[in-house]
This record gives structure tokens, sequence and C-alpha cells, in this order.
């Protein structure tokens, strides 16, 4: 309870902790699928916002802040309101499983902000440094049913919530975008290399930009234009503990 005054008074006021993007160029680990200690010479490492952070690092919190996570389908049965629905059906990102939340209104905006904002907060008392929300251009595949403009309106909330809990926020996705004017700090970028989108994002937040490649040739590629001022890793697409991992 306390928590949660304190919370709301750091946002009223609009001041709060202080945060710290991610230091540029240095080498990433991306550990979603399962943790494993880094290696000496990465200096970041995210991290499911269910597992502990890595000692002596950089630490980045991933929250799918703009769709469902496929094992937690229980949870969103309890707020059906909140997700999205096309013919009184959710509406799925087929690539992942994944159903699109709802946030066409500000009032599901708040109820959805209020169920993230835990997990950011989680975060934070967990002892990360920063969050990547996750799938912030899910309007894409929402079948016109979401708009930019929901989307914007959402992070900000999210990124306000974010650094009121003393964390960086990084975008993913959405690589025209600029972030910033939105509260985002610095970017994770998913096989930019592979997309031709490693430089919208280097437009917008230097070097710091997080970069996963999951093609040897894209990694290359990759390496060979931004290698020497992004922290570039190539990951198997199942992030496995013990999968692949390679730095420029």
């Amino acid at each position: 309870m306390l928590h949660a005054l304190l919370l709301g008074l750091v946002l009223a006021l609009g001041t709060g902790p202080t945060v710290t993007p991610p230091p540029g160029g240095m080498d990433v680990d991306y550990q979603l699928g399962g943790v494993v200690a880094p290696a000496p010479n990465v200096g970041v490492v995210v991290r499911d916002r269910r597992a502990a952070p890595a000692p002596g690092v950089y630490n980045v919190c991933y929250v799918n802040g703009f769709q469902t996570q496929p094992d937690e389908a229980r949870l969103w049965r309890r707020h059906p309101g909140l997700v999205l629905r096309r013919g009184g059906r959710p509406v799925v990102d087929e690539a992942w499983g994944e159903w699109l939340l709802d946030l066409r209104t500000p009032a599901k905006r708040q109820r959805l902000a209020a169920i993230v904002g835990r997990w950011i907060d989680r975060c934070a008392r967990d002892g990360f440094d920063g969050v990547e929300l996750d799938n912030l251009d899910s309007f894409t595949r929402s079948h016109g049913l979401l708009k930019a403009r929901h989307a914007k309106k959402y992070a900000r909330l999210l990124t306000r919530r974010a650094h009121a809990a003393g964390l960086a926020v990084a975008q993913k996705n959405w690589a025209d975008l600029d972030g910033r004017r939105l509260g985002f700090d610095f970017a994770v970028a998913e096989e930019c290399g592979r997309y031709d989108e490693c430089g919208a994002y280097v437009a917008t937040y230097g070097d710091r930009v997080l970069v996963v490649e999951y093609r040897r040739r894209d990694f290359r590629r990759t390496c060979a234009e931004y290698g020497d001022r992004l922290g570039v890793v190539l990951r198997d697409r199942d992030l496995r503990p013990r999968g692949v991992r390679a730095w420029c």
C-alpha cells in the first residue's frame, strides 16, 4: 500500500529516481529462454521478468507489454475485456501464439498499465536497471482494430511507470518511430540487420541499441556495419541457455 502511494506521488509530481540507460557499445546477452552466467565480455544481459538479474552487469527486464505470453492465458482469462477481440475471439499474433491486448480506450489502457505496471515495479525491486517493453507495434497485427495512436498513448503510461520505479525503458519494434518522444531511453533491436533497420534505431538512440541476430549471415553483416559501435549478439532463435552465442 505504501509503495502504491509513493508511486502515485512520484507520478503526480513528475519526479523520481535517477534513470540510467545501458552503456553504449557493450556486448549483450539475450537470455529469455533461460539463464546462464554471462560470458566475461558481456556488459548487458536481458532476462525475463520472472528471472533474477545477473550480478556485475547492466540488467534489462523483459516484459511483454502489448501482448500476452503464451503461458499466461489463465491470467488474461480473468480479464477478458482487456484482450482484443474480433468476432468474439481473441486476436492472435500467429507467429508467437500471443493474444493482443486491447488498447483502444483510456479506461482499458489504465487497467492494462496497472497490471503491467506491477510487473515493472517488480523488475525494479528485483534489482534490474532497465525494462524492455515488447510488441510496441502490435497494432500492425490487429486487423485494423488498433491504431498507432493507441500504442503511443499506452506506451507513455508504461514509460512513466518505469521511470518512476527508476528503470530505463527500451523501445522494441517500430524502428522508424522516434520513441524518445514517448519516454523510451534505448532500444532492443531483434534482427535489425536482417531487415535493414539498425540505422533507424541508431539515428534515434546512438550507441544505446542492443542488437540480436539469429542468422549468421545477418550477424556478419551487422557486425561489419555496426560492430564497432553497438552491442551485437548472435543467438539461436529458441534462446536456449546453452545455445548459440557469438559477438562481433
